[in-house]
């Protein structure tokens, strides 16, 4: 039975990457627990030895040397206690090693479940600090299985014995995507949480951090730091608008961006299954900022309000369609992005004002 302990553990540390020691003491735990099941008083005078080499497992009980015995479980008379060793004395401290075929069934089930349990918190603790590293990236998926009940996604990451199963919630995937089993998807880890059943890995594909880390491994000069993307606003599975900036004046953020042919920015609309995507110019000026976030609509005059983030856009006539956009997605947008609430007013309409 010792060498199948043993044999176990080695399997247990090759498929699933849990140390032996961890196990090793997940192991003794579970042998004291049976114990003390079936030994009442026994608390902690009990000690378990592993010896690797001879693929040996030792317990012992230690008792007290006393002249009154008050606790059988912790103490033992001077005779009792020379009859083990010879020279035993009243003060000393006995080891008594306990037979492994003294288990009764009930003990070895015990022992069996704390060893079950140690392997699933340890796994549980793996997957956490795994994850916890990986928050704010993107990790490539793929579908298992559609949940035709509620519209989430099983998804499959890793490979091999690394696999590791999350959820796609419907609340989570864009609008209008249209994803099957079988696809391969690449997701953005928003937060890893401890929780009694084990990690939870939240994910998503509408949170804006997915299209600043498509941005991120698609641009080069965004990896050395010659761009920024600062700030993003995202209605997904529609539109998103992003606003980059560079400190050199030699690159331009918005044409590192888009790419040659525009093809990096086509990369990322792919990936987003067709998400229409402005990349606007980031001004510290809030005026030059408002009027590149309304884009593609031109822009006659900003006015900023004397009082507050507020202010009051003026745009031709035959662009103030364009400048609100389609049920107001485009204005809204802009406000997300800047941080500013925009009132949009056709030139028609300050001339009739004044």
């Amino acid at each position: 039975m010792n060498a199948e302990f043993f044999d176990a553990i080695l399997m247990i540390e090759k498929e699933k990457g849990i140390p032996r020691e961890y196990m090793h003491e997940k192991i003794a735990q579970a042998l004291t627990t049976a114990y003390r099941r079936d030994n009442a008083g026994v608390t902690d005078n009990l000690a378990v030895e592993l010896d690797e080499k001879k693929k040996e497992i030792h317990m012992y009980v230690k008792k007290d040397v006393v002249e009154t015995v008050e606790n059988t479980a912790m103490e033992m008379t001077p005779e009792e206690a020379r009859a083990i060793s010879p020279g035993a004395a009243v003060g000393d401290t006995i080891s008594i090693e306990i037979p492994m075929s003294s288990f009764g069934r009930i003990a070895a089930q015990t022992a069996k479940q704390v060893i079950i349990q140690g392997i699933r918190e340890a796994e549980r603790g793996m997957i956490f600090q795994e994850f916890t590293s990986k928050e704010n990236e993107i990790l490539p998926a793929l579908v298992t299985r559609v949940d035709q009940r509620n519209g989430n996604l099983i998804l499959e990451l890793g490979s091999g014995n690394d696999k590791t199963e999350v959820v796609l919630t419907a609340g989570e995937q864009a609008r209008g995507e249209f994803i099957r089993e079988g696809d391969r998807v690449r997701i953005y880890v928003v937060e890893v949480r401890k929780s009694p059943r084990g990690p939870q890995i939240l994910i998503s594909r509408t949170h804006p951090g997915l299209v600043k880390r498509l941005f991120e491994l698609e641009v080069p000069e965004i990896a050395e730091g010659l761009v920024e993307i600062r700030s993003i606003a995202r209605e997904a599975g529609n539109r998103t608008k992003l606003a980059v900036w560079s400190s050199d004046e030699n690159v331009d953020p918005r044409g590192a961006c888009i790419g040659p042919k525009s093809q990096r920015v086509n990369s990322v609309v792919a990936e987003l299954r067709g998400e229409k995507i402005d990349v606007v110019l980031f001004s510290e000026d809030p005026e030059e900022y408002i009027a590149q976030a309304l884009a593609p609509a031109t822009v006659l005059e900003v006015r900023l309000a004397a009082e507050g983030k507020s202010c009051r856009v003026i745009v031709p006539d035959d662009q103030l369609s364009l400048a609100i956009g389609r049920e107001g997605q485009n204005a809204r947008l802009a406000a997300k992005l800047t941080g500013y609430k925009i009132d949009i007013k056709p030139e028609s309409f300050v001339e009739e004002e004044t």
